[in-house]
């Protein structure tokens, strides 16, 4: 494995506690994800439904932006 290897790895690793402890500490302010406007919601009595693509189109966002911040500075 080379040393390029490692550092993704570590930086992949570094993101996911990120997120973690963002989502431990923060996850009763971070309740409007999955429910914006555009997500399919269907609940039934017993059945449901949830399809979250205005949650996944902002996430991919996201994820784009960030991802471009990182390549522009490695």
């Amino acid at each position: 494995m080379s040393t390029e290897t490692a550092k993704w790895i570590m930086l992949a690793g570094g993101i996911l506690f990120v997120t973690g402890v963002i989502i431990y500490f923060f996850h009763d302010k971070l309740h409007f994800i999955g429910r914006l406007p555009g997500d399919i919601r269907i609940e039934k009595e017993n059945f449901r439904f949830y399809f979250p693509i205005t949650t996944m189109l902002l996430i991919s966002v996201l994820i784009n932006i960030l991802v471009k911040i990182i390549k522009r500075f490695m």
